[in-house]
Order: structure tokens, then C-alpha cells, then sequence
């Protein structure tokens, strides 16, 4: 699975219908169909680059409801994990921090992140409680993690919110940050 297809709608029930389209379409995993902030509904798939193009294109017939769609080849198989999960802490790390307008830019920034250097995504946020923003959070060595956030924010462009490198941040910051604390 090398490929990741990115579909958001603006409509929750157009959402459902273009996910079960996608799934049906196309031999591909469906790895989120749920909804956002904002009432809308972000739909990720993974696969083969021409099952994940059929799959993308099949959510575009007859919804005009779409927001923004996509398909990245050859994805960094750390951004299809952490779709799936929360990566362990990353204290004594450096740490990037990108946030963006739109979900599907930010995957797509997330994905040239961790291809520009030796980094480790630690976690993205997509759009649930944050008014449909995204955001995702990089680990490594200090050099890597500016380059890393530089190259998101060039693949931004003007859907970049802000982006921050601290160099050494405080260890409960990093677990934080990365999904490392555990509430009791």
C-alpha cells in the first residue's frame, strides 16, 4: 500500500455515500470515514496507486459537496501508521509543530515532511474539535526537523496557519505533543 487518496466533502451524508462508493470501487483499505469540525467528513484510503485513483474518483461522480481531493504516490508508510495510531513519546527530541486550514493540505505537507529528512511523525490531528484544521507534529534532531517543517510549509503555501521547531522542549511537553500522556 503506497498510495494514500484523500477525500473531504462539506457534507456529512455526502461523505457517507462518496465512502461506501470509494470502498466498492476499488480494492482499496479505508483507513477514516468519520466526521470533522464544521459538519464535514474526511474520508483517507490506502492501496495500490490505480485502485486508490479509481477509489478517489469514484467519490467525485455526482458530488458536487467536495471540498478538496487528492491521491499521494509513493506515501511515507509513517504517515499511513499514523493514521492508524498514536506513535510513543518523543521526549529529548526536537519537535515541529505544522497546523493548517485544510486537512487534506496538511496530509499532503505531513507526507513531504518526512520525506525532506530523518524525522519521525509523531501524530496528526485531523479537524475534531479544532474547527476543521490540521495539524501534525515531527520528532528528530534539530536540522532535520527545520528542514522537515520547511518543506511542509512550502507544500502549504497560504493553507499554512503557523509552524513552530522547539528545539528542546520540556518532557511533558513532548509527551504531550506526541500523544504520550496517559490520563487516569
Amino acid at each position: 500500500m503506497d498510495t494514500l487518496g484523500v477525500v473531504e466533502m462539506q457534507s456529512i451524508a455526502a461523505g457517507a455515500e462518496a465512502a461506501n462508493a470509494m470502498v466498492k470501487s476499488a480494492n482499496v483499505e479505508l483507513l477514516r470515514a468519520s466526521t470533522i469540525c464544521g459538519g464535514r467528513f474526511l474520508i483517507y484510503v490506502s492501496g495500490d496507486r490505480k485502485a486508490v485513483e479509481t477509489a478517489v474518483d469514484s467519490a467525485s461522480l455526482g458530488h458536487r459537496r467536495i471540498i478538496a481531493s487528492f491521491v499521494i504516490s509513493q506515501v511515507s508508510p509513517a504517515l499511513v501508521e499514523s493514521l492508524k495510531k498514536t506513535s510513543p513519546s518523543a521526549a529529548g527530541e526536537a519537535l515541529g509543530v505544522v497546523e493548517s486550514r485544510i486537512v487534506s493540505a496538511c496530509l499532503n505537507a505531513a507526507d513531504a515532511a518526512v520525506k525532506k529528512a530523518d524525522v519521525r511523525l509523531l501524530k496528526f490531528v485531523a479537524g475534531h474539535g479544532i474547527m476543521g484544521k490540521a495539524y501534525f507534529v515531527l520528532g528528530g534532531d534539530v536540522a532535520a526537523v527545520r528542514e522537515s517543517v520547511t518543506a511542509a510549509c512550502e507544500s502549504l503555501g497560504e493553507k499554512l496557519i503557523e509552524s513552530v521547531v522547539i528545539p528542546s522542549p520540556a518532557e511533558a511537553v513532548a509527551q504531550a505533543l506526541s500523544g504520550g500522556v496517559r490520563y487516569l
